[in-house]
């Protein structure tokens, strides 16, 4: 039975985090390509695409065919469209822009790093505050609000964004416990997740390994999973309930956490003040709680 094409963008985004699985490895690089570049797939034709991110135009073309569109001209027929309503540049198009991937003739001199990491931090949260309508923040709360017990895990350099969210979320009296993964024992602090919590999981390529077994193991023990990740691609995309997808600036291999940070951030303040006005009929405790509640004094 052919895939039903979509009409829009989001529509195509979707559809490719749903059919991951049985994309080619190739395909799945197109695709990456197309959804990172979608500038390019509609002023471009295959071959120049192919020379421009080094992929096969077969790729693209067996790309659009899965994807349930004739070939690759249809296909482009539905990034063409956006353009028509002004689209904006993609992160990266918009990175390259505004100067976000600068060169450093000397990466010895400090001041030159400051000044273009600077820049790439501002390309970067130029582009979350864009597409900031488009997260589904409010059903990312509601996910947290609603848990027993909100299990954290991000490692390696994801490590300090699972550690502040932790934190935030205890300072506002949501329960949060970080999985550290410290001495070997990462399943173990994953056993005690159940069907009334939540793990958020932090991770961007590339990604570590035992985020994604933590992911799976709490899936299979009920638990909810919200991801914090950089695309619907993303192997931690597969199973989760929610994904929320921001994108940091890289530079010479550092990538900034400043994006990832503010995302983090507002999902701590939207549980902070979502506790101050309990809704509906709440009950005593649930009232009391939200009239001890001090933001002046939280501290995040």
């Amino acid at each position: 039975m052919k895939t039903a094409k979509p009409s829009t963008l989001e529509g195509l985004r979707a559809l490719i985090g749903q059919q991951s699985e049985q994309l080619t490895p190739r395909m799945r690089d197109a695709a990456n390509y197309a959804m990172e570049h979608p500038n390019d797939i509609a002023l471009n034709p295959v071959a120049s695409v192919a020379r421009q991110s080094a992929i096969a135009p077969a790729a693209f073309i067996r790309l659009a065919k899965a994807l349930g569109f004739e070939g690759y001209s249809d296909l482009q027929r539905l990034f063409r469209a956006p353009l028509q309503q002004a689209a904006k540049p993609t992160h990266s198009e918009r990175i390259r822009h505004f100067g976000g991937e600068l060169s450093l003739d000397d990466p010895q001199n400090p001041v030159a790093v400051l000044q273009a990491f600077s820049q790439a931090n501002i390309v970067s949260l130029q582009h979350l505050q864009a597409d900031a309508a488009a997260l589904p923040l409010q059903k990312a709360i509601a996910l947290i609000q609603g848990a027993r017990l909100v299990h954290v895990i991000g490692l390696r350099r994801s490590y300090a964004l699972a550690a502040y969210l932790a934190y935030a979320l205890n300072r506002v009296k949501q329960p949060a416990v970080q999985i550290t993964a410290q001495g070997g024992s990462v399943a173990e602090q994953a056993a005690v997740a159940n069907a009334q919590d939540v793990l958020v999981a932090i991770s961007f390529p590339p990604y570590a390994p035992d985020t994604l077994t933590v992911c799976a193991q709490a899936k299979a023990q009920g638990a909810k999973l919200l991801v914090i990740t950089n695309g619907v691609l993303s192997p931690l995309a597969k199973n989760a309930d929610l994904v929320l997808e921001v994108n940091d600036a890289e530079l010479k291999g550092f990538r900034s956490l400043t994006s990832a940070f503010c995302l983090v951030q507002t999902l701590a303040m939207g549980i902070a003040f979502g506790k101050r006005k309990p809704r509906g009929k709440a009950g005593a405790a649930a009232r009391a709680e939200a009239e001890a509640l001090d933001l002046g004094s939280i501290d995040c």
